[in-house]
């Protein structure tokens, strides 16, 4: 009986026990459902982040291109090097996914990215970290690279796809375009210099999102709400330089720069009818996809240094004395020495015996610094020559829509400097600041305010959202006036007498003026000494009547051979530079009337042999891309070209890879962009290498790779396959 009511006693304390503890856990239920906290957290929040996923949807920085739509700098696929050092992710010890042997895995990587052994060691060795990463070094690595750091098959190294700034000319008008630089901290990617830095804001991109409930494999669940925010893509930014011209200007630079080691060189193409810049380069320069030589010098030289013009300003001297109606071009007067007060003589640069008593059109023929004296002080007055320059734009900033532009000085307050401003010393000038003052001479007195900028347009619906056009910005000179010197500056290129005969360009009437600048040294309290101590220089244009273009080439310090004059580096830029250009614009010479540029024809949806004829008889080179039987696509279309390029048609058939041997990287962009794949390339030059090899089928989007060499280490290697078939052929 006692038992009994002592088991009774216990099973009613046990009730008892599990009714509160039932009691707890309702009330705590109860709670839970109407504050839906627990613990202090939010569960609703709680599960959302354990099951909304959110993704980023990669934006790209806009695209910069030239006045004919030429890509002068895009976003490409690149990759980024991982290394997994967290040894729990690895399930299987037969298929480690972590880096295992240290020592060996940085042996090998130092191979293949630009970072020492030891320093790839020390990262792999850092401890309590689930990845290491490796820098600039381990970054914007090509698809060739990652292929070939794949085929080693190293444990816990991986990578991420990524986007790099892809600049396919390399030396190409770098300090107008500049470069990107990515924020170590925050991965963030912003321009660094030239236009890249100045249009930074219109350029940037806006990643977007996506946000989705998913499962435990971060699959999207069905019938959930999905937010997505959609990816901004950059500005389109449309530049005035002409890929065409500036080639010219590269090249030319490129021969004469190797040939005669200048200190300094500055070129700059211009239409003087607009202001448009259509080609801007320097050296020292540097490679925009790989900085090499940016250390020389970051300056954009053409409009943030300020030189001595030298002969160059007699030209606007010129032109303000027939303005001024002081300008008699048969007076004489007598050359070699001019005395500007009693202790302060200067000379012609024939030294003080002249050549006698000569004409005033000699004088300006000859480059006389006497004749310029008398014109600048005798005849048109100090005070009245000093407004004409300011006229001209000299002493301000154009106002050119690159950064850091500099004025340049007035040196006027002493007699000797006013004597000396008008043939070009002592006062201090920008080429950019030379190139507007000559648009009045070339577009009958109306002087044209220079500019890169073209227009900047939305990358996806095309709008325009900024537009540069051309500005008057003052007319120094008449009509009229302008003729006379354009007239004037003619003979000092076809006279005998003259100092422009090495410009002479067959088939072209070419107007301008040489100059020898000397170079003051403030080290040495005074200028330089010595036959190449000079800033030689020629600002020109051409055709006479009508100038089309403007260049001014000037070279310092060029090593030069023997008795040669400054005139010959120089005209070896300037001459290649403004024929080429001229008949790239299709300007006929007076010598021929064949064209030398054409009409691309449009073949669009025409037959394939249909249109291989019509390009043909064009005089183009048809490249035909793909099996299908019409023209999908064509590149270039709807504009003109040089005879003999190549004119690049999509079928509409299956997509298959070309053969990339020899071609530029220029023409290999196009085609990959017309067929719409992914492009990596290595090196520069023409095309060496090539995978998927050609024939070889390609999908939408996919990769390839393009190995370019330089054309002397092409033909080495040519040389050395004839010579291992012909070893092997005994």
């Amino acid at each position: 009986m006692n038992n009994k009511k002592s088991r009774n006693k216990g099973a009613a304390f046990l009730f008892i026990i599990f009714g509160l503890f039932f009691c707890v856990v309702f009330v705590r239920f109860l709670v839970i459902q109407f504050t839906g906290v627990a613990g202090g957290v939010e569960l609703a929040a709680k599960a959302q982040d354990k099951y909304e996923i959110n993704r980023t949807l990669t934006a790209q920085r806009g695209s910069i291109v030239d006045t004919n739509g030429e890509v002068l700098a895009r976003d490409t696929s690149s990759y980024k090097l991982i290394a997994i050092l967290d040894d729990s992710m690895t399930e299987d010890e037969d298929n480690p996914q972590h880096v295992v042997d240290k020592e060996e895995t940085a042996r090998v990587l130092a191979e293949h990215i630009n970072m020492e052994e030891s320093d790839i060691l020390a990262k792999l060795q850092k401890k309590n970290l689930y990845q290491t990463e490796f820098g600039s070094a381990g970054r914007d690595l090509s698809h060739q690279t990652k292929l070939a750091i794949e085929e080693l098959e190293l444990p816990g190294i991986t990578f991420i796809k990524d986007t790099k700034r892809f600049y396919p000319n390399g030396i190409f008008s770098s300090h107008v375009i500049g470069f990107v630089e990515e924020d170590e901290d925050n991965g963030k990617v912003t321009g660094a210099l030239g236009v890249e830095k100045m249009l930074d804001k219109y350029l940037q991109e806006e990643d977007g999102y996506i946000t989705f409930q998913g499962d435990l494999w971060r699959n999207i669940l069905p019938n959930k709400q999905t937010e997505v925010v959609e990816p901004s893509d950059g500005a389109t930014v449309q530049m005035t330089l002409d890929s065409k011209i500036q080639i010219f200007l590269e090249d030319a630079m490129s021969q004469v720069n190797e040939e005669y080691n200048p200190v300094k060189m500055i070129g700059i193409v211009a239409d003087p009818d607009t202001g448009k810049i259509l080609g801007m380069s320097q050296r020292p320069t540097y490679d925009l996809n790989t900085r090499k030589g940016l250390e020389q010098t970051w300056q954009n030289i053409a409009v943030e240094e300020a030189i001595e013009p030298g002969s160059t300003m007699k030209v606007f001297t010129l032109a303000s004395a027939i303005e001024e109606g002081v300008w008699n071009p048969n007076e004489k007067y007598q050359s070699g020495r001019y005395k500007i007060d009693k202790s302060t003589t200067i000379g012609d640069h024939n030294g003080k015996r002249g050549w006698g008593t000569i004409t005033y059109l000699e004088g300006v023929q000859r480059s006389s610094n006497v004749a310029f004296a008398k014109l600048g002080v005798e005849k048109i007055g100090s005070d009245t020559l000093l407004k004409y320059l300011k006229k001209f734009g000299f002493g301000k900033k154009t106002g050119i829509d690159l950064p850091h532009e500099t004025t340049g000085q007035f040196a006027y307050k002493w007699e000797s400097e006013k004597v000396t401003t008008a043939y070009g010393q002592g006062t201090t000038v920008t080429p950019i600041q030379l190139i507007q003052a000559a648009t009045a001479i070339a577009n009958d007195g109306k002087m044209m305010k220079p500019y890169v900028v073209e227009k900047i347009t939305d990358s996806v619906t095309g709008k325009t959202i900024k537009e540069t056009k051309p500005t008057v910005v003052a007319e120094p000179i008449s009509k009229e006036t302008a003729s006379e010197v354009r007239n004037i500056l003619e003979t000092v290129v076809t006279s005998e007498k003259g100092t422009g005969k090495p410009y002479r360009i067959d088939g072209y009437d070419v107007i301008g003026k040489t100059g020898t600048a000397s170079i003051y040294s403030s080290e040495k309290g005074g200028y330089l000494t010595g036959h190449n101590n000079y800033i030689f220089s020629f600002l020109g244009a051409a055709p006479k009547d009508d100038p089309e273009v403007v260049v001014y080439i000037a070279i310092q310090q060029p090593q030069l051979k023997g008795n040669e004059s400054g005139s010959a580096p120089v005209s070896k830029v300037f001459n290649s530079v403004m024929e080429n250009t001229l008949k790239y614009l299709n300007i006929e010479s007076e010598e021929t009337d064949t064209k030398t540029t054409v009409e691309v024809p449009s073949v669009t949806g025409t037959n394939v042999e249909l249109a291989k004829m019509q390009v043909e008889k064009a005089g183009l080179k048809p490249i035909v891309i793909g099996g299908g039987t019409k023209i999908q696509a064509q590149s270039p279309s709807n504009t003109t070209v040089i005879e003999g390029e190549k004119v690049l048609l999509l079928t509409d058939g299956k997509l298959t890879m070309p053969d990339f041997s020899g071609w530029s990287m220029r023409d290999v962009m196009k085609a990959s962009s017309l067929m719409g794949v992914d492009l990596n390339t290595s090196g520069s030059g023409y095309g060496s290498n090539q995978k998927p090899k050609s024939g070889t089928a390609l999908k939408q989007n996919q990769s390839i790779v393009v190995q370019f060499e330089d054309p002397e280490t092409l033909y080495y290697n040519s040389k050395k396959d004839e010579t291992d078939e012909e070893e092997e052929g005994g």
